[in-house]
């Protein structure tokens, strides 16, 4: 498997969060294909089997975008597909209630929506995908996740590794009075330091500027809260791996998650990437 699998196919029903999955596996270096025609994936899989050079880690998003027919025909594809060690299915599941709040706050419409009403649509859609359900190596149901949960399931999921060694690392900065982030390993309370919102000129950026970098930089105590997070992740991550953790995340929080956390996280994260270790990086209020 070679530490990455080469090819996932993610699938699953209309508004689980499949555009979320895959943003979130480019940022492990997958190559990403959206809305890929079901008739095309024996021919893309054949492609990717045999360059690896240059396809060496491929996601793929097949939904109910190719049609009922696409849908229908999708299992016998995927049954097609080349034996491969490093092929994998993932299904992200959602429940019916949460996909029609979903849809009515987003006001999209639903693929299948000539074949009726929202919940006609969706009850189709999830009979024409049970055949793929039932083959995924993978399932996640995504009703009570919000993006930045989502994404960081599917790291979980997929950055599975054969070495026992953390292969990535998730720092994620928040706002405390915005609520800690669910599924973390360590959580950093900024708040102890200088606040730079408070400063003129310097509300309105954030600490991935260098006003406020700068600012910061000036007080002893942010090098200090910086070097003693960035000791205790660096010490700890050995045990983590011998916990088989292929991937750790890191939250640090401040009272409005635009100014410490962000310069915190920013700063662990260059630290950790000097290192060899891979970063992934999340903003959760620059984000929204």
């Amino acid at each position: 498997m070679n530490n990455a699998l080469s090819l996932i196919i993610i699938s699953g029903l209309s508004g689980s969060g499949k555009t979320v999955a895959l943003h979130a596996l480019e940022d492990l270096g997958y190559y990403c294909v959206d809305n890929l025609p079901g008739n095309l994936l024996p021919e893309l899989a054949n492609e990717v089997r045999s360059q690896p050079e240059c396809y060496p880690r491929v996601a793929i998003g097949i939904d109910a975008r190719s049609g009922p027919e696409g849908l229908g025909r999708l299992p016998s594809l995927l049954e097609a597909l080349p034996g491969d060690p490093g092929f994998r299915l993932l299904f992200l599941d959602t429940d019916e209630k949460v996909l029609i709040r979903r849809f009515s706050e987003t006001r999209r419409r639903h693929p299948l929506s000539d074949l009726g009403g929202l919940e006609t649509a969706i009850s189709a859609e999830r009979e024409l995908l049970a055949p793929i359900r039932e083959k995924a190596d993978w399932i996640i149901d995504t009703s009570e996740s919000n993006l930045h949960q989502l994404r960081r399931q599917v790291w979980r999921t997929i950055g599975i590794t054969e070495n026992e060694s953390v292969q990535s690392v998730v720092l994620e900065s928040f706002a405390f009075k915005r609520g800690v982030p669910r599924d973390v390993d360590m959580v950093f309370d900024a708040r102890c330091l200088p606040n730079p919102h408070w400063q003129p000129g310097l509300r309105a950026h954030t600490g991935l500027e260098a006003s406020v970098q700068e600012y910061l930089e000036r007080h002893e105590i942010v090098d200090a809260f910086c070097d003693d997070v960035l000791a205790f992740v660096k010490r700890w991550l050995p045990a983590l791996a011998e916990d088989q953790r292929s991937l750790v995340t890191i939250a640090v929080g401040c009272t409005g998650g635009q100014h410490r956390s962000v310069y915190v996280i920013d700063r662990i994260g260059n630290a950790l990437r000097a290192q060899g270790l891979r970063v992934l990086v999340s903003h959760r209020e620059l984000e929204q």
